[in-house]
């Protein structure tokens, strides 16, 4: 049946390109055509193989120390908190399970140092925020010797967190600080101790965690400003919106992805702040500014129990997790409805 139909159609007018053979089939050799190709099976082509392995060549370098450095050690603490390491050479380390975990949900020193940690983050993630956004505003306008001010904007995040913590020791000093001189000077009194005092000491601290964390801050959302086309500014003005209107229909859609992601950075950032507040306060007075970090950093080493401060780290990294968890949940349901 299937000769018979051929054969109707062969012919030098074959619309299939060829002659039909003897067979009645159309084609050369007397094999019908086809109007698909086989996929060719087998290993890849040698220089798509190669580009794959140069690929891993290049990444090795950089993977190599993140997971030596990174990886290695938070899988090592992980291990460690199921155990009873303390200091010693000579001391043994068993393992205990769940024990240090059972005994950090009734630590209430340490729940406190948790709360202490929120409050210190979200104390300086939200002004820090706002002073940024309003000085990148600022600094988004053509002003004179604006250069200056850009420059001057970024000092702080040049200097270590060591060197900002002694400085502003400095300031604080009930003695000869500049605030208390400033504060004597003005008739309102005679100034006070600022990192010793119950009622002063996390304030003093999240002010500093603002002034030192701000220009990173103030340089991401001035990238996001700058990106904004000014065409829309101008057509906004023409329709008569006034500046809230243009900032809130305009400008805030344009650095709303930079805003959520520099607020969350900051927020870990600040979470998992030690060495700012270990300058200025060691934790004191009385832990009114031990965050959990320095609280872990205490148990390890000054008092030795290895294992209980990893179990402190590792609640420190659930928690952090869960927040990058949100936050990347939140990213993706934005991508999703643009």
């Amino acid at each position: 049946m299937t000769s018979v139909t051929a054969t109707k159609r062969s012919g030098p007018d074959d619309p299939h390109g060829g002659r039909s053979g003897r067979d009645g089939h159309g084609g050369q050799g007397g094999r019908p055509r086809r109007s698909w190709r086989p996929v060719p099976s087998g290993p890849p082509p040698r220089g798509k193989a190669f580009g794959d392995r140069a690929v891993w060549f290049l990444v090795l370098p950089a993977l190599i120390p993140i997971l030596i450095l990174s990886v290695g050690p938070l899988l090592y603490g992980i291990a460690l908190a199921f155990t009873d390491a303390q200091s010693g050479r000579t001391r043994s380390t068993q393992w205990i399970g769940t024990l240090n975990f059972q005994d950090l949900l009734h630590d209430t020193l340490f729940w406190d140092s948790f709360r202490i940690g929120l409050v210190w983050a979200v104390g300086v993630t939200v002004p820090q925020f706002l002073l940024a956004l309003g000085l990148a505003l600022l600094l988004n306008q053509n002003l004179r010797l604006r250069w200056l001010a850009r420059a001057l904007a970024i000092v702080p995040w040049a200097m270590p967190e060591v060197v900002v913590g002694i400085m502003w020791r400095l300031v604080y000093n009930p003695d000869a600080g500049i605030l208390n001189e400033t504060i004597r000077d003005l008739g309102l009194g005679d100034g006070r101790d600022w990192l010793t005092g119950l009622a002063t000491a996390l304030p003093a601290v999240i002010l500093v965690g603002i002034w030192a964390g701000m220009p990173q801050t103030t340089v991401a959302l001035l990238a996001g400003l700058q990106n904004t086309p000014r065409e829309l500014h101008e057509a906004a003005a023409l329709d008569g919106a006034g500046a809230w209107r243009r900032f809130r229909t305009v400008t805030w859609p344009a650095i709303k992805p930079i805003a959520l992601a520099i607020s969350a950075l900051n927020l870990i950032w600040n979470f998992n702040s030690f060495a700012l507040v270990y300058v200025l306060t060691s934790g004191g007075p009385g832990g009114r500014t031990r965050l959990p970090m320095l609280f872990a950093y205490e148990e390890a080493f000054r008092y030795g129990q290895f294992g209980y401060a990893a179990a402190m780290g590792c609640v420190m990294v659930a928690v952090i997790s869960v927040l990058l968890a949100f936050y990347l949940v939140g990213r993706l349901r934005g991508g999703e409805d643009r």
